[in-house]
């Protein structure tokens, strides 16, 4: 589960440090698909991890 909650940990801290820089800011579709990107990868590791019996 780590992996998992690190991919969006990471992604918020480097948007932490560079708010104006930020894509999101600019398109209106920007957040949601931030979010749904998160979600995928978040999902996609779960799925990998729980194939492998990892978890």
């Amino acid at each position: 589960m780590g992996s998992g909650w690190g991919e969006s940990t990471t992604q918020n801290g480097i948007y932490g440090m560079n708010f104006e820089t930020m894509q999101e800011l600019h398109w209106a579709a920007g957040y949601p698909f931030a979010i749904l990107l998160m979600a995928v990868v978040c999902t996609s590791l779960y799925v990998i991890f729980k194939k492998r019996d990892w978890l």
